[in-house]
C-alpha cells in the first residue's frame, strides 16, 4: 500500500515538472513572436518615418522637376502636342527643332542661309540663345536683307547665339563664350534673365536632343 502511495507521489510530480516545462517554453515562443513581429513591415515603417529626411527625397525630387521645365511668358505660344511641342522639340537635334517652333522660322531661315543646319544639329551639348521672328522683325528691314545675303557676316552673328554646354537657369548667368569668340554676357536669377544687356529671355530652358534653348526678344550682335 505504501509503495502504491509512493507511486502515485512520484508520478504527481513527474506531470507537475512537464506541465512547468511547457508553460516555459510557451512564455519563450510568446516573447520570440513578439520580437518577430516588432522587426516585421510595421517598424519598418515607424523606423522609417522616424528618420529625419524621410521626406526631404519626394520634395526636392519635385524641385528638380519644377527647376527641368521650360519658363517664361512666351512658352505658352508653343504648340501643346506635335513635333513642335516641348516633348517634340526634345526628340529632335537643335535646328530641326526649332523649324517645327513657330516663333522661330526667320531663325531658321537665316542658319539655312548660312549654312549651319548640320553644324548645329551635329553638335553635342551646346545652349542657343534663338531670336524670335519679333526680334528680326525689329532690325530694319534693309539691314536685315544685307545680312542674309552676307553668308560670312550671318555666320558671325548666328554663331554668336551659341555657347558650348548645356547652360541650366542655375548656371546662365555670368559670361560665356562663344562659337563666334566672343563672349556673351547674361545677367539675372530665377526666371528672370537678359543677354548682352538688351534681350531679355522670353522662354528658357527649352531642351532639344543635343541642345538648351533660351527664345529672346532680341538679335545679339557680337562687338567684332
Amino acid at each position: 500500500m505504501s509503495i502504491a502511495l509512493s507511486r502515485s507521489k512520484a508520478l504527481a510530480a513527474l506531470l507537475a515538472a512537464g506541465a512547468l516545462v511547457l508553460g516555459l517554453s510557451a512564455c519563450g515562443s510568446g516573447a520570440s513572436s513578439s520580437s518577430n513581429a516588432a522587426s516585421g513591415p510595421a517598424a519598418t515603417a515607424d523606423a522609417a518615418s522616424a528618420m529625419p529626411d524621410a521626406g526631404n527625397g519626394a520634395g526636392n525630387g519635385a524641385t528638380a522637376a519644377a527647376a527641368a521645365r521650360p519658363f517664361g511668358a512666351a512658352c505658352a505660344a508653343v504648340p501643346k502636342d506635335g513635333a513642335g511641342s516641348f516633348a517634340g522639340m526634345a526628340q529632335d537635334p537643335v535646328a530641326t527643332a526649332a523649324s517645327n517652333n513657330p516663333l522661330l522660322s526667320t531663325l531658321v531661315t537665316a542658319v539655312t542661309q548660312a549654312g549651319l543646319v548640320d553644324t548645329l544639329n551635329s553638335a553635342q551639348n551646346i545652349t542657343v540663345f534663338a531670336p524670335t521672328n519679333d526680334a528680326f522683325a525689329k532690325l530694319p528691314k534693309a539691314d536685315l536683307d544685307a545680312v542674309l545675303a552676307d553668308k560670312a557676316k550671318l555666320t558671325k552673328i548666328l554663331t554668336y547665339h551659341v555657347a558650348p554646354g548645356r547652360l541650366a537657369p542655375t548656371a546662365l548667368a555670368g559670361d560665356h563664350k562663344t562659337l563666334q569668340g566672343d563672349s556673351v554676357e547674361v545677367t539675372g536669377s530665377g526666371q528672370a534673365f537678359t543677354v548682352d544687356n538688351g534681350a531679355k529671355v522670353l522662354c528658357g530652358n527649352v531642351q532639344t536632343a543635343n541642345a538648351t534653348v533660351y527664345i529672346v526678344d532680341t538679335v545679339l550682335m557680337p562687338a567684332s
